[in-house]
């Protein structure tokens, strides 16, 4: 067994960052909302697998008695149309300003949800439900209407199901607002990325911070309870100066959540992106890491709890309580809470998971559409799990979530005996033991303070599917 020298510092104030060893370890590599990555999912799992695993899913034994138990249900809606593009994004978006095509959109979301009803437990529990995109406040205030009305007419909504969106404070009218106050919004989630208006200019994104303001005030007067904003480092003519303001802005907001992500520059992915590149404007590597760090330390320093990789709560906040108490999830919207609900997602490129099963939608509208109108679930490809990926997925996910293996609880919990299963994974974790970012003895493996901006580069150790040579065109570096 390898075990961390006690000459090796194991721990650090929080905000606290090693620069020299993110440096040193950020390779491109999966970001773990799924494990395996949808990298890995395949043309041969079609609608006639999701439908069995829809079957497979509505129950299963619980570990105590053998028994079957009702599984509860996260819904996800991909709701893809935006206004206009932001050079940034990496989402699978539809530009138009006809509103009409939402239309279509919510009749395709309909046949979706019968074809899926064929097979799905009436009795499953919903205890989230998330509106992502694209833009969800594309919609007007009576296609919110019609959304919330077909969710709740299809499934067994808890009454205390935390019910989330996107927001897009630059299409955010008074009626759209008392649209999703019916549709029972108490979640949600600005796009604000940067405040500094020629940071805006430069991504094509122009947002003056008074509708930043006025859209939060105008959601928490309708009983929204957890308020995250989302920003991005690394953007053009982003410096830490300008990064700073953005910060003293969002913090002003006394925001619940915040999600700090890393700009993922994939031009090869979103053509838009070499406009950035035409123009010179990108901040360099080191530069990027020091807007990092900056950030970093700004939310340490104004009480956030880092949950991992891009995300930060307040303690009291249902997420930073999930995070020390077990409930922590990570799936394709990133952390949650309310772990151990399948995902089961609709729309556009929409990914869904059960325990033994990925799939993901048609990525085009008329593959989408058209699998549809043919009756069949509009699946384009998923993945089957070995049991072997499962093993793997638990332990990629505890690292993840807990940033840490506590060998015995897995051997209990699971059957998974880590030191003699996986001694090769173990031992080559040596450099990551010398360099302080990980503890390992015979009890387990603990991610350090100055480790956990890698959780990725530690997961990547159990990841039978990772190849480092074939990953620089396929992932986003870690940090």
């Amino acid at each position: 067994m390898i075990l961390a020298s006690p000459s090796i510092r194991t721990s650090a104030p929080p905000g606290t960052l090693n620069l020299d060893l993110i440096r040193k370890y950020a390779i491109p590599g999966p970001r773990y909302t799924s494990y395996p990555a949808a990298t890995e999912f395949t043309a041969d799992f079609d609608a006639a697998a999701a439908l069995a695993a829809i079957v497979a899913d509505n129950t299963r034994p619980t570990p105590a008695s053998g028994a079957t138990a009702v599984r509860p249900l996260s819904l996800y809606v991909h709701l893809p149309f935006c206004e206009s593009l932001c050079w940034y994004c990496g989402c699978n978006t539809i530009i138009t300003r006809a509103r009409g095509a939402a239309d279509a959109y919510l009749d395709d979301l309909e046949r979706e949800i019968r074809l899926t009803l064929v097979r799905l437990d009436p009795a499953r529990p919903v205890t989230q439900i998330h509106l992502g995109g694209g833009t969800p406040t594309f919609l007007t205030a009576g296609q919110i209407d019609r959304l919330g009305t077909m969710l709740r007419r299809n499934f067994l909504v808890s009454a205390d199901a935390e019910i989330g969106a996107e927001i897009d404070p630059r299409h955010l009218a008074d009626d759209q607002v008392a649209a999703l106050a019916r549709f029972g919004l108490n979640r949600a989630s600005l796009g604000v990325q940067d405040t500094d208006a020629s940071v805006q200019l430069a991504i094509h994104r122009v947002q003056p911070h008074a509708l930043n303001v006025s859209a939060a005030a105008r959601l928490r007067a309708i009983g929204v309870t957890s308020l995250n904003l989302d920003l991005i480092y690394g953007l053009p003519l982003q410096t830490a100066d300008s990064l700073a303001r953005t910060l003293d802005d969002v913090l002003a907001l006394s925001p619940e959540r915040l999600s700090l992500f890393s700009y993922a520059h994939v031009p090869w992915l979103k053509p838009a992106q070499r406009i950035f590149e035409d123009r010179g404007q990108l901040p360099g590597p080191a530069q990027k890491l020091a807007l990092f760090a900056l950030a970093h330390a700004r939310l340490a320093d104004a009480g956030y709890v880092d949950i991992g990789l891009d995300h930060f709560a307040r303690p009291g906040d249902e997420l930073a309580r999930a995070r020390h108490t077990g409930g922590l999830q990570r799936n394709f919207q990133g952390y949650s809470t309310r772990a151990g609900a399948s995902l089961y997602s609709f729309g556009l490129s929409a990914i869904s998971t059960t325990t033994d099963t990925y799939r993901q939608n048609h990525k085009t509208l008329d593959a989408y559409r058209g699998a549809l109108v043919a009756g069949r679930l509009p699946v384009e490809r998923g993945l089957a799990l070995t049991d072997e990926d499962k093993c793997r997925r638990t332990l990629v996910m505890r690292i993840m979530c807990e940033r840490r293996l506590d060998f015995a609880a897995l051997a209990r919990e699971t059957g998974i005996d880590v030191a003699a299963d996986y001694a090769p994974e173990l031992a080559s974790l040596s450099d990551l033991v010398a360099d302080g970012i990980v503890v390992l003895d015979a009890q387990g493996l603990r991610v350090t303070e100055l480790g956990a901006p890698l959780l990725r580069v530690v997961a990547m150790r159990f990841d039978a599917h990772f190849a480092p040579a074939a990953t620089a065109r396929r992932h986003a570096l870690a940090v």
